[in-house]
C-alpha cells in the first residue's frame, strides 16, 4: 500500500510541475506577441498575414478610395509611413485575342555599303565591263504615276533596277518605297528637294543628302552609297562633298527623255526604245523617270519599258542594279 501511495504523490507532484511549465510558456507568449499594452491586432503572424493576401476582397476601397487588391499599408516600428501600393484599377495591357496576329517589328533596312575608292572624284556614266549587261535605273521626285506599270513590268520580267528617290518623294511615299525595295531593286539618294548642287553650299549639300537619307531609311530602305545629282548638275567640288559624305555620284550613259512627253503627240514609247538602244553596250546605265510629264500626263518610259527589255534581250544583254559597281 505505501508503495502505492508513493507512486501517486508522484504522479500529482509530475503533473503540478507540467502545469507550472505551461503557465511560464504562456506568459513568455503573451509578453513577446505584444499582449502587454498593445492591440494583438498590430502585429499579426506570418500565417495571418498570408492568408489576408489570399482573402482580402479586391472590390475594398483603401483610406484614399481608391480600389485595391492588397491590405491597407501600415507604419513601421521606427514611425516612417511605408509606401501604398500602386492602384489597381490602372487597367493591364489586354491579351491578345486567340488567333490574332501578333504583330512584328518592322524590318531593318540593309546596312550601309563602304564607298570604293575608284569611285571617288567622279561622276560615274557606265560600269567597266565586257560582259552584255546593263543598269536601267529610275529618278522619283515629282508624282508616282508610272510606279505601278514600271514594278509590274520589272516582277513579270525578272529584271531588277536601281531607283533614285528625292526625301520628299520618300516621305510622301513611304510605302511606295518600301514596296521598291521588298520587290529586290536598289534605291539611291536623289537629294531631299532637288536643288542644283553647283549653287549649294558644301554645308547645304550635307544637308540635302542628310535629309534624304533619314526619309528613305524611315521608309526601311538604304540609300548609300549611290547618289544623283539633281538636273545631274555638278563639278570637282560637289563630287568631292558627296564622296565626303559617303556617297558616289552615278550619272547615266544615255537619258531616255521619256520625262519630256509626247512633245505635242510627236513622240511615243517607241522613241524612247530607239533612243536607248542606240547607245546599247556593256555597262550602260540607262536614265528613266518613274513620274508622268506634267502638261501632257504620259509615262513614256514606262510605258516603254516592255519593248525595251525584250529588244536588250534580243541583243544578249542581261540587267543589274548598281551594286555591280561594288
Amino acid at each position: 500500500m505505501a508503495v502505492l501511495e508513493g507512486r501517486r504523490l508522484a504522479l500529482v507532484i509530475g503533473a503540478a510541475l507540467v502545469l507550472v511549465l505551461a503557465a511560464a510558456a504562456v506568459a513568455i507568449a503573451v509578453v513577446r506577441n505584444g499582449f502587454l499594452g498593445q492591440s494583438p491586432s498590430a502585429q499579426p503572424t506570418a500565417s495571418a498575414t498570408a492568408s489576408a493576401s489570399l482573402t482580402h476582397s479586391p472590390s475594398r476601397s483603401t483610406s484614399t478610395g481608391i480600389a485595391s487588391g492588397e491590405p491597407t499599408a501600415t507604419p513601421s516600428d521606427s514611425g516612417a509611413p511605408v509606401p501604398e501600393p500602386p492602384p489597381s484599377d490602372v487597367p493591364a495591357p489586354a491579351p491578345p485575342k486567340p488567333g490574332s496576329p501578333i504583330p512584328s517589328p518592322a524590318p531593318a533596312p540593309p546596312p550601309a555599303m563602304a564607298l570604293p575608292p575608284g569611285l571617288r572624284g567622279i561622276d560615274v556614266e557606265r560600269f567597266i565591263t565586257s560582259q552584255r549587261v546593263v543598269a536601267l535605273t529610275f529618278d522619283a521626285g515629282g508624282n508616282d504615276a508610272g510606279l505601278a506599270s514600271i514594278l509590274g513590268t520589272l516582277a513579270a520580267q525578272g529584271v531588277r533596277a536601281t531607283f533614285f528617290v528625292t526625301g520628299t518623294w520618300a516621305q510622301a511615299n513611304p510605302a511606295k518605297v518600301a514596296e521598291i525595295a521588298a520587290a529586290g531593286h536598289r534605291i539611291g539618294n536623289h537629294s531631299m528637294t532637288h536643288p542644283y548642287f553647283t549653287q549649294k553650299t558644301d554645308v547645304e549639300i550635307a544637308a540635302e543628302l542628310a535629309g534624304a537619307q533619314r526619309a528613305i531609311l524611315a521608309a526601311g530602305a538604304e540609300p548609300r552609297p549611290f547618289f544623283r545629282f539633281p538636273y545631274g548638275d555638278r563639278d570637282a567640288r560637289t563630287i568631292a562633298a558627296v564622296n565626303a559624305n559617303g556617297y558616289a555620284g552615278i550619272r547615266w550613259t544615255v537619258d531616255s527623255l521619256g520625262w519630256q512627253g509626247t512633245m505635242k503627240g510627236t513622240r511615243g514609247p517607241s522613241f524612247v526604245v530607239q533612243r536607248v538602244m542606240a547607245t546599247a553596250q556593256p555597262g550602260q546605265i540607262v536614265l528613266m523617270h518613274v513620274g508622268s510629264n506634267p502638261d501632257d500626263g504620259s509615262t513614256l518610259d514606262a510605258d516603254a519599258l516592255p519593248a525595251l527589255i525584250a529588244q536588250y534581250r534580243a541583243a544578249g544583254y542581261g540587267f543589274v542594279t548598281l551594286d555591280a559597281l561594288l
